[in-house]
């Protein structure tokens, strides 16, 4: 009876856009080991999860430690963020399109800025129906005090990117800190990052994983959420929206529900907020009876016109900090709603 309740939520979870996770941290923070963790979380609770692994050396060392049965990307020989960017979208679509997984997990290598490869990974929302859930640092907590002590350094400029650029931060290897080094760790980690929720692990042990907004029983229970939606299919997504609305580096994927006047979408480009950085994604536009690739960054805005091989879905992804995602849907749904009118 468990397979069958199991595979009706996997039938749902491919109705909905899949989550997204990426694992940060520098290198021998322990990443793998938390990616261990959750990979038991989710099987436990009848998920079936896919794994991207990026090493920048010719062999997957960490893969190692991933079972058999775990559809699993190799991405090596390069910095998933740099040399091999343009690879990652393609990689995603893959794993969906040939395992159909319920949720995709990035462990991308210590020398990665995650706000890279986060605008790698929406890439892939133009191809296939996905969504950036979060991005969890973990951090080295005797490695961070050595580096700040310092001040200076590359090392220490991307540690504290990653950490800037996280969701949720674990601060790890506790053990190995005295209790007022344990005290100054945690102030730094606030200084970087005053929004992102903080765990204390001994070897990425995790008490309790609802923390890491990752825990199988929020994709269940989204899924189901967006399965009892009655309206459209515009709708089911909506609803994925209003997740993490505050926190500190943002991503929000909205899947268009049809084509939108020229003129107003151009409008609502010109009027986003400051603290969103990027734009992008796939749009048709109603007066045009064409359909456009836009670009949109510190103000500047391309458009280009294009003919999709294959299914490509109609959408915007936005990145930025502490931007509202409701009034950027709210402002989205009204230009939606204007074509709706000018068609009737």
């Amino acid at each position: 009876m468990k397979g069958m309740t199991d595979e009706r939520e996997r039938q749902k979870m491919n109705q909905t856009n899949v989550p997204i996770y990426l694992l940060s941290g520098f290198l021998g923070s322990g990443k793998t080991t938390l990616l261990t963790g959750l990979l038991e979380q989710w099987q436990a609770q009848g998920l079936k999860a896919a794994v991207i692994m990026n090493e920048l050396g010719d062999i997957n060392l960490d893969g190692q430690m991933v079972g058999d049965d775990v559809p699993m990307s190799e991405m090596l020989s390069g910095c998933i963020c740099c040399t091999i960017r343009s690879d990652l979208s393609l990689e995603i679509k893959t794993l969906i399109e040939t395992h159909k997984p319920d949720v995709i997990v990035i462990e991308s290598t210590g020398a990665a800025n995650p706000m890279e490869i986060m605008d790698g990974v929406t890439e892939a929302a133009l191809y296939c129906r996905i969504e950036l859930q979060s991005v969890i640092t973990v951090v080295d907590g005797p490695e961070l005090l050595q580096r700040s002590r310092s001040g200076k350094g590359k090392t220490f400029k991307l540690m504290r990117e990653q950490i800037r650029c996280a969701t949720r931060l674990l601060l790890n290897k506790a053990d190995k800190l005295a209790p007022e080094e344990l005290v100054e760790a945690q102030q730094l980690l606030r200084e970087m990052n005053t929004v992102a929720p903080v765990m204390t692990t001994v070897r990425c042990k995790v008490e309790d994983w609802a923390f890491l907004n990752g825990q199988a029983e929020d994709v269940v229970q989204l899924s189901a959420v967006h399965n009892q939606d009655t309206g459209s299919q515009h709708g089911h997504h909506e609803e994925h929206h209003h997740h993490h609305t505050h926190e500190h580096v943002m991503v929000m994927t909205h899947y268009m529900n049809g084509p939108v006047d020229s003129v107003a979408f151009e409008e609502f480009l010109k009027g986003l907020p400051d603290n969103v950085y990027r734009a992008k994604g796939i749009v048709s536009f109603s007066d045009t009876a064409s359909r456009f690739l836009f670009q949109y960054a510190y103000r500047e805005t391309d458009f280009i016109r294009i003919t999709p091989q294959g299914e490509v879905n109609d959408v915007a992804v936005f990145i930025g900090e502490h931007f509202s995602k409701d009034v950027l849907l709210e402002q989205l749904r009204t230009v939606e709603r204007q074509a709706d009118h000018s068609t009737e």
